[in-house]
C-alpha cells in the first residue's frame, strides 16, 4: 500500500486528479473505474479544468461506475447516472456510449449482475478503480457481510449507509433499499486501485481498514492485498492512525 498524505480535500483531490490524468495520458483508452459520493467531487472538478485547459483528453476513455440504486433511472435526480452526468460526463468530451453503471430499472436482479459483469469482461477489464470509503467499512455498496461477495450482485443496504446517504434526499424514507454494486473481486481485479480519504469522520474507519485485520466485516480491508493499492488521505483522516505511519 502507498500512502500519499495530504493537507486537505482540496489538497487530497488534487493529487487524486494526478494519478488519474496521468492514466489517461498514458493510455488514452483506458478504463476507468468512477465512484460516487462527496468523496470524488473534487477530483472530478480538478479534471473538468484540466481537460478546459486542454491538457486532456478523455475522447477514447471507457468508464465503469461502481454502482446504482436499484428502482432510480436516469431521470431521478438521486441516481448515480445523473451525478456522473452532472459532476463529470457533462463537461468534459467523453462519448456517453463508453460510460458505463448498472441499470436500476432492471427488475431481474441476476440478469443485470451477470450483464454488468459481461461489461467489464469486454472491455478487458479495469485500469484504475477510483474508491471512496463509507463510514462502517464499505467499498461500492459492499457492506459489512459473513463474507466477500465476488461478483457484482444487489444489496440490501445498511441503516448507516441509509442514514449517511440521507443528505442527499428530502428525507430517509426517499433512500433507496438495495443498489447494484461491483463485487469484491471486480474491484481487486483492476490493475491499480485508488482510494481518496479526507475528514475526521472517517479517521478510525481508515485505522481499521489498513492496520487490522482483513475481514468482510470491513470491506476495504481487502485493499490491503491489492498489488497496487494508493491510499489519498488527509491529515484529518489520518489522524488516529498518525502513530502507525
Amino acid at each position: 500500500m502507498r500512502i500519499i498524505r495530504a493537507k486537505d480535500y482540496a489538497d487530497a483531490s488534487r493529487k487524486t486528479a494526478n494519478i488519474i490524468s496521468a492514466q489517461v495520458l498514458l493510455k488514452p483508452d483506458c478504463v476507468l473505474g468512477l465512484a460516487t459520493g462527496s468523496s470524488p467531487i473534487g477530483t472530478y472538478q480538478q479534471l473538468i479544468r484540466w481537460y478546459e485547459k486542454g491538457d486532456l483528453d478523455f475522447s477514447q476513455v471507457r468508464t465503469v461506475n461502481l454502482d446504482e440504486y436499484v428502482g432510480l433511472g436516469a431521470d431521478n435526480e438521486q441516481s448515480y447516472i445523473h451525478f456522473m452526468r452532472e459532476n463529470f460526463f457533462d463537461h468534459i468530451n467523453i462519448d456517453p456510449r463508453n460510460t458505463h453503471l448498472p441499470n436500476g430499472l432492471e427488475p431481474d436482479a441476476r440478469h443485470q449482475c451477470a450483464h454488468y459483469d459481461s461489461v467489464i469482461h469486454s472491455l478487458g477489464g479495469v485500469d484504475l478503480q477510483l474508491l471512496g470509503i463509507g463510514h462502517n467499512g464499505h467499498i461500492g455498496f459492499n457492506e459489512p457481510a459473513e463474507e466477500f461477495v465476488k461478483g457484482t450482485h444487489c444489496v440490501e443496504l445498511t441503516q448507516n449507509t441509509i442514514d449517511a446517504n440521507a443528505r442527499f434526499f428530502e428525507n430517509e424514507d426517499q433512500v433507496p433499499r438495495k443498489a447494484y454494486t461491483m463485487g469484491i473481486l471486480d474491484i481487486l481485479q483492476a490493475k491499480r486501485v485508488v482510494m481518496i480519504v479526507t475528514g475526521e469522520g472517517k479517521a478510525q474507519i481508515l485505522k481499521d481498514a489498513f492496520w487490522g485485520p482483513v475481514t468482510p466485516k470491513v470491506p476495504a480491508s481487502i485493499l490491503q492485498l491489492h498489488p497496487d493499492f494508493t491510499l489519498v488521505a488527509d491529515e484529518a483522516a489520518l489522524s488516529v492512525a498518525k502513530d502507525l505511519l
